[in-house]
């Protein structure tokens, strides 16, 4: 276990208004401008002022949206309950497909999670099945190779629950979830294994800048670190205790990770230590975008923090 705490340089945030106090779990920055929010409700806004106005989407969904996720400019993807929405256009207009059917999970309904497309036709989304409940009774992972038009089921080794997907390339993926779980697949989503993580917390989110290095995140400041694709994880130990809900990289070294109580940590050294960062609220945060010279995390009761350099 490797104990660090780093004297993270400072970074100024500023609070933003949507103009709706609905719970923000979704950010997605296409430049340093334009950029989308979604959260529960079907909630959908965009801006393309870098945050200081926005414009709510009508999806027409009552599903709560979980992620979003462009992998360009022009051509992007939204997880929300059992849908997928997708745009061609920069989010100008969305549409709506159904990649499941409810038949195809009898006692359970399907809810997504997360979703990446390695290229324009690869592509997976993550999940879980719950019964009438709402007890999680599988996990799901589902995927494509024609662009989203059919997709088809993975078969995994484990049914705890899916939080988050993350790419690198054509090939090398990762997946993490409840009770300290990661899968890893080096063949695109169509296998993957178990990799021991050495925690037993849920990992709410992952990142990796390249088939080396990553970090992951979860309950009680969890934080991991790996150099070697996950074959083997090292623990973090920091003194920060706040369930930590999302982690981005804006660059090989720089690093954020925003949680509970309006926690925001950063790393200039690839994870190998963190530091606090001044956050301008103490509402709950869940969801994070970082690039080079901006980023947007957003939160309960319709958080939303932006910087840029």
């Amino acid at each position: 276990m490797l104990v660090a705490v780093s004297s993270a340089a400072a970074q100024s945030w500023a609070v933003r208004d949507t103009g709706d106090k609905v719970d923000l779990v979704a950010s997605y920055f296409t430049s340093a401008n334009r950029g989308f929010v979604g959260g529960d409700g079907g909630y959908l806004a965009s801006t393309t002022d870098g945050g200081a106005t926005w414009t709510k989407y009508p999806l027409n969904t009552d599903e709560d949206v979980n992620e979003i996720y462009f992998r360009n400019e022009d051509n992007g993807y939204i997880v929300a309950g059992r849908l997928v929405f997708s745009t061609t256009d920069g989010g100008k207009t969305w549409q709506q497909s159904r990649i499941v059917s409810d038949a195809e999970f009898k006692g359970g309904t399907p809810v997504f999670i997360s979703i990446r497309f390695s290229d324009k036709k690869r592509g997976l989304a993550i999940g879980s099945i719950v019964n009438k409940r709402d007890e999680i009774i599988d996990s799901l992972v589902m995927r494509t190779d024609d662009g989203g038009d059919s997709w088809a089921r993975v078969v995994i080794p484990t049914k705890n629950e899916l939080f988050h997907l993350d790419f690198n390339g054509n090939s090398h993926g990762w997946i993490v979830g409840d009770k300290g779980t990661v899968l890893a697949t080096t063949d695109n989503g169509e296998n993957w294994k178990l990799q021991t993580s050495g925690v037993t917390r849920a990992l709410f989110a992952v990142d990796f800048r390249d088939d080396n290095d990553g970090v992951a995140v979860g309950g009680g400041g969890t934080i991991i670190r790996t150099t070697n694709g996950g074959e083997t994880w090292e623990k973090i130990i920091t003194p920060f205790k706040e369930t930590l809900k999302r982690v981005a990289f804006a660059d090989d070294s720089n690093g954020w990770a925003v949680g509970h109580k309006g926690t925001i940590l950063r790393t200039a050294d690839k994870g190998r230590s963190w530091g606090r960062q001044s956050s301008p609220v103490t509402t709950d945060f869940y969801g994070l975008f970082v690039a080079k010279r901006f980023g947007c995390a957003v939160g309960e009761a319709g958080t939303t923090i932006t910087f840029q350099r």
